[in-house]
């Protein structure tokens, strides 16, 4: 799981530098100081992915840590609030390589 989570962290950098460079703000060091602000914490069912931007933890997503009736281990949820994921569906699954719906601000709205 944690090379996966790795992954995840890239896709994430990813996609928050080609929305930089689009920008006329564009910093390479800013780019890495994002993906050096996401961090993982664990809780009994889920891990919680996290960014602090200035003063500011953010929660970004969860990820699901082992099957349940509805989702898979690896599936990518979208935050419901501070300590809970939305469980109406999966945005990809990390285990898969699916990040289609993972975008840097967390994954996507249906």
């Amino acid at each position: 799981m944690d090379n996966a989570i790795n992954e995840l962290f890239i896709h994430i950098g990813e996609d928050y530098k080609q929305r930089s460079l689009r920008s006329d703000y564009y910093d390479p060091e800013k780019v890495g100081e994002f993906i050096d602000s996401l961090l993982v914490e664990e809780g009994r069912k889920y891990l919680k992915i996290t960014k602090k931007l200035g003063n500011q933890t953010i929660v970004w997503g969860f990820i699901v840590k082992a099957d349940d009736k509805k989702f898979k281990a690896g599936d990518i949820l979208k935050a419901a609030s501070w300590a809970a994921p939305a469980r109406n569906k999966a945005r990809g699954n990390i285990l898969a390589g699916d990040f289609s719906w993972v975008r840097w601000t967390g994954p996507e709205y249906l």
